[in-house]
């Protein structure tokens, strides 16, 4: 796999071709999925450690349709959460066993630092560790998205997946990885191209595709 510097120099990111077998999901997530309207868009993963971005974020609704997504495709994710939550009696448990990860927002490039070495101790050792996230960090609107995602996927050279919720065609899942490069404009208006035409719940609430933080 080329690293960042690699593809930087050869002008942009590249897609992932590449995937594992796909695990057996929940046959009853599916179905209720079905029933719901939902087609479930998935084909597997290319590599044992990578990060999914979800977008948009725009509804409590994207958490019970994401988590019967994420049970459906039997494909077991880490995401990041508030650390105060995990604090909580009981719920923090629940949120450990769903693959919860706490951070300390107020942290950013610990958080980043952390993960960063979290993927190549992974990647050491062969486990499967993949994190998805909402780029947005919240459902309300915002002009930017986070870019903990970005630069972690840049530095621990992971593939990026990217992940929808599609409320105009009542699709959920993930078309596509991408390998970044390392240069932000390149690398956006690869990611933005695979968004094209996804629409979120409430569509004014989602935020544009513009990276905000450290280069």
């Amino acid at each position: 796999m080329p690293s960042a510097d690699e593809l930087k120099a050869t002008g942009g990111p590249r897609p992932v071709a590449d995937r594992l077998p796909a695990p057996r999901g929940s046959r009853l997530a599916r179905v209720l999925l079905r029933l719901a309207g939902w087609q479930l868009v998935f084909d597997g993963v290319p590599a044992r450690q990578g990060i999914l971005i979800a977008y948009p974020h725009t509804s409590n609704w994207d958490f019970v349709v994401g988590m019967l997504a994420k049970w459906g495709l039997g494909l077991h994710v880490a995401f990041w959460g508030k650390d105060s939550l995990f604090r909580i009696p009981v719920f923090g448990a629940w949120l450990r066993w769903l693959g919860g990860i706490p951070v300390d927002r107020f942290n950013a490039q610990g958080i980043v630092s952390d993960m960063v070495a979290r993927f190549r101790q992974a990647r050491q050792s062969d486990d499967f560790l993949w994190l998805a996230l909402a780029p947005e960090g919240t459902r309300r609107y915002q002009d930017h998205w986070r870019s903990g995602f970005y630069q972690v996927a840049v530095q621990a050279e992971v593939p990026l997946g990217v992940a929808f919720f599609d409320y105009g065609r009542k699709r959920v899942g993930v078309q596509g990885y991408l390998q970044l490069s390392g240069s932000r404009e390149t690398d956006l208006a690869a990611i933005s191209s695979a968004y094209d035409g996804v629409v979120g719940r409430h569509p004014d609430l989602a935020a544009p595709i513009a990276l905000k933080g450290p280069r």
